[in-house]
């Protein structure tokens, strides 16, 4: 009988966790659809941003923005984009494997040198390179409890006073796109100095007809920073929706997986409460016929 109660347990145990990881499966449900919303409204403005910095690209070989200057890249930043829970299977792992990654094949060498910082928006990824002794500047940590654009700002002003200063000579950028609930595209991108953007072909080239003021230089100028505030700003929405993602479908499997475990202890249960009880009638009928013998 006491294999019968400790499975009794454990069925008690599967049920309570099926339930909470319902539950949480529905509240990454209505998560998601929240920051789903926010990207999706975000990117046509990006997109545009873009388009509009392609379409004026001749005008950026000669500005005088110091975040399209190429250099060596002696000292990397790296900003990697997590979550700060877990219980989103691979998420969080991933973005760090994709970091390591990239630190491995393209800058082992400012790694030996000490040259390479970690700016972690995400306390996953700010505790794991804390712990291996990395150069991990500030904490970025609280972004997520006020997400907006300002707050994410705060983070890109740091970053580009820091490549302006000469702290650093480039910044890569790594995270997850979101594509939808159960796909999530690790992306690295360079966020400074500013790629080059493709040249816009002639003859769509020829039907662009911008009115500028007050002049071309001023524009670029300004349009440069705004637009690595939203690149970042968009890649942490990207991440933020990706991890909700990532939790409901996790969730949502590991439902599925209680179920099938619960269908095995109930069937396990039984089976053990059948033999038990075909032991005792077995007990009482050999005991009835030893006394009638």
């Amino acid at each position: 009988m006491a294999n019968l109660k400790e499975v009794r347990i454990r069925i008690s145990s599967v049920q309570s966790t099926q339930q909470i990881t319902k539950a949480m499966k529905m509240v990454s449900a209505a998560k998601l659809k929240r920051a789903t919303n926010a990207i999706i409204q975000l990117r046509p403005y990006a997109t545009k941003l873009k388009e509009i910095l392609g379409n004026l690209s001749a005008s950026l070989e000669g500005s005088s923005s110091p975040f399209i200057q190429e250099r060596e890249p002696n000292k990397v930043l790296v900003v990697t984009v997590s979550s700060n829970r877990g219980l989103a299977g691979a998420f969080n792992m991933n973005v760090i494997k994709t970091t390591n990654n990239l630190i491995a094949e393209k800058y082992s060498e400012q790694l030996k040198n000490g040259k390479v910082s970690i700016v972690a928006i995400g306390k996953k990824s700010q505790d794991f390179y804390e712990k291996r002794n990395y150069n991990v500047i500030g904490n970025n940590n609280d972004v997520y409890s006020a997400l907006s654009f300002e707050n994410v700002s705060k983070i890109t002003d740091a970053i580009m006073a820091g490549f302006e200063k000469g702290e650093f000579d480039r910044v890569e950028l790594v995270y997850n796109r979101f594509k939808n609930a159960a796909v999530q595209i690790l992306t690295t991108e360079q966020l400074l100095p500013l790629p080059k953007a493709e040249p816009v072909a002639k003859e769509k080239a020829s039907n662009v007809d911008y009115i500028l003021e007050p002049n071309q230089e001023k524009i670029v100028t300004e349009l440069i920073p705004k637009s690595i505030k939203i690149q970042l700003y968009k890649a942490v929405l990207d991440s933020h929706a990706s991890e909700h993602g990532a939790r409901m479908t996790s969730m949502d499997k590991a439902t599925e997986n209680a179920g099938d475990l619960l269908k095995a202890l109930k069937l396990s249960y039984n089976q053990a409460r059948q033999a038990a009880i075909t032991t005792e009638l077995t007990e009482i009928v050999s005991g009835a016929a030893a006394l009638n013998g």
